[in-house]
């Protein structure tokens, strides 16, 4: 059986997924009508906490059955100890795997209740950071995390290969304060590499992990125009693609 000769869906050259951590309300204001405009899919990741996380999670819904991916960002986005200035601080640190497994899972439980038709979805970590425990305890949750999900966004410094690539521990670029023709710039790269980059947003004009509404819009049109060539897709949905070819490739062999 010949092996696959194409890394990606024709016609395309190389694949971008565009994700929104935390939920917060430009992301619902400012960066979905611009995706709109477009035609563009992207992924949010949601932290559904509270008692009233259906009522928060409601404005999501009509995204989600438009296309876009609502992500698991953990219910209680705990990170390292180390962005306290005390001993004391709860944080990553202080919990078990098996602590860690029910907060995500738990998480998981409320999304699937309030967007059912998502069967598949992605994770990403907290402050992009992948353990619990520290010193000779400490111990990476990746492992808990691909039991349940199709894949997971870290960070890194370039772009993803379908085929080497961790799934459950995804690079992607962090792009606060980036301008317009600096999300172009890694945009094209995805194409020229055929490589699957991942660009991590929080707020547009908002908060201090900002991107600029112009940047952003700027970016979106750029995607737009460049369609037949780049893949802009979900993570969940670019992980399922890189996930078959994989198991093709090792049939083929």
């Amino acid at each position: 059986m010949a092996q696959p000769s194409r890394l990606w869906p024709e016609p395309y050259e190389g694949a971008l997924s565009l994700t929104f951590d935390d939920g917060l309300p430009s992301q619902l204001h400012t960066a979905l009508p611009l995706l709109a405009e477009h035609g563009l899919a992207a992924t949010f990741y949601l932290n559904p906490r509270g008692d009233d996380f259906a009522e928060a999670l409601a404005p999501w819904q009509p995204e989600a059955a438009a296309g876009h991916e609502i992500g698991n960002h953990s219910l209680t986005h705990t990170c390292s100890r180390g962005f306290a200035d005390s001993p004391d601080a709860p944080g990553l640190e202080g919990l078990t795997l098996g602590e860690l497994e029910a907060d995500v899972l738990e998480a998981e439980a409320r999304l699937r209740a309030v967007f059912p038709q998502q069967t598949e979805r992605s994770f990403c970590y907290p402050c992009y950071e992948c353990h619990v425990g520290e010193g000779a305890a400490r111990q990476s949750y990746v492992p808990v995390i691909a039991r349940h999900f199709v894949a997971a966004r870290g960070q890194g410094e370039i772009a993803n290969h379908p085929l080497t690539c961790d799934l459950h521990y995804l690079w992607s670029w962090p792009v606060q304060r980036r301008t317009g023709a600096e999300l172009v710039g890694l945009a094209t790269q995805c194409q020229t590499q055929g490589r699957w980059g991942i660009m991590a947003f929080h707020g547009v004009d908002e908060g201090h992990l900002t991107v600029g509404r112009g940047d952003f819009a700027e970016l979106c049109a750029f995607l737009g125009r460049a369609g037949q060539r780049l893949w802009v897709a979900p993570v969940a949905t670019v992980a399922q693609w890189a996930r078959r070819l994989r198991q093709e490739r090792s049939g083929a062999a």
